[in-house]
């Protein structure tokens, strides 16, 4: 945050010098010559399609848009900090900003989950609807304001698979002693099924897989988990994403830093990062779409939906879940009501468009 310097030498000078003589308005004039050097610091391998690429993506088009005045250096998951420290390394300061995913807080501050995904809960739109104009990205503020972090939205990957299993699921049964890479509250709803959920960072899941040290993993979906070559270490595929059905992610940015930039800067990266979300989008149902195909050719794969009767277990414990969240942690009760009012709001319309539109074609 103090690597910031004026261009132009003398010239910023003198501008400065014929400011204080003349109005606020040129007072900006002058501002607006002050750049900013930062670094973004991430939960992905670095540039991992889709995931890793969106902060690139956003520090590309930034620096691009405002003529070099705000430049962003990202570092991928274990460059400068661990995969799962990006949110205290952002707080404290060590760097200007970070992207990740704000269930990689649990335990930090719990209610932060709610804004990445819920079990059975707000699908992509349902949840960009919520944030941007049913007042939760109010409440995300709020809740990180203690942190010194400000948030922004910044990409959602849609609907996830249910994950890759190194054994068939056929009834509850098989999730007990089931060891599973699966972070968030949905590891919480796996354990009480009789499971065992282990949080690792993507670098480290096909290696785990692939040893035996994890029975099954969820990821992303078809585009990321072949890029990860998942596929190669198990055979079932299942669906549909029950723990995230439409994962939100964040940037967060130090607030010392994002109160250094001018007024135009502060608009235009919220302006990108919004954009970086309708393009993951796009990416992702691009990316799905052509990696399944080329998944379903694979005769050691089965691709399969879980039971109905696992689906029915999961959703009743994943209530549980959240209602114990909520009822434990007053800041997760507040931004739980606002999350659930608004998801009974919009599945009111969902109900009847796009899930009564998908149900009737017929490819």
């Amino acid at each position: 945050m103090k690597r910031r310097h004026f261009v132009g030498g003398l010239a910023a000078a003198a501008t400065l010098s014929g400011c204080a003589k003349e109005t606020a308005n040129c007072a900006d004039g002058g501002a607006s010559q002050e750049t900013f050097e930062w670094s973004c610091v991430t939960s992905w391998p670095p540039r991992f399609p889709g995931l890793g690429m969106a902060p690139e993506n956003l520090a590309e088009r930034v620096e691009a848009a405002s003529a070099g005045r705000l430049k962003i250096k990202v570092y991928g998951g274990g460059e400068i900090v661990p995969a799962f420290e990006v949110f205290d390394a952002v707080s404290r300061g060590t760097v200007e900003m970070g992207h990740g995913a704000s269930y990689y807080h649990k335990g930090k501050v719990d209610a932060a989950q709610f804004f990445t995904s819920i079990p059975f809960g707000m699908t992509n739109l349902e949840l960009n609807g919520w944030l941007y104009y049913g007042g939760g990205m109010e409440l995300w503020r709020e809740l990180y304001e203690p942190f010194n972090l400000v948030p922004i939205p910044t990409g959602n990957t849609g609907v996830q698979m249910g994950g890759w299993f190194n054994k068939e699921i056929n009834s509850v049964d098989d999730l007990k002693g089931l060891k599973m890479r699966i972070p968030g509250l949905g590891g919480e709803v796996l354990r009480r099924a009789g499971g065992t959920p282990v949080t690792l960072p993507g670098a480290e899941i096909f290696t785990a897989l692939q040893t035996g040290s994890i029975d099954a993993t969820e990821w992303v979906g078809p585009y990321n988990d072949a890029s990860f070559g998942l596929h190669k270490a198990a055979r079932y595929y299942y669906y549909p994403g029950w723990q995230e059905p439409g994962p939100g992610l964040e940037t967060i940015i130090h607030k010392a830093a994002w109160e250094s930039l001018p007024s135009d800067l502060q608009a235009l990266l919220t302006t990108t990062c919004q954009a970086i979300t309708a393009d993951m989008a796009a990416e992702y149902t691009h990316g799905n779409a052509t990696s399944l195909r080329q998944l379903k050719e694979d005769k050691n794969i089965e691709i399969r939906p879980f039971p109905a009767e696992v689906i029915a277990l999961l959703r009743s414990i994943a209530a549980d879940v959240v209602n114990e969240l909520m009822a434990t942690d007053p800041a997760a009760e507040k931004i739980g009501r606002a999350y659930f009012d608004y998801l009974r709001l919009a599945s009111e319309t969902s109900r009847i468009s796009e899930k009564a539109y998908l149900d009737s074609r017929e490819f």
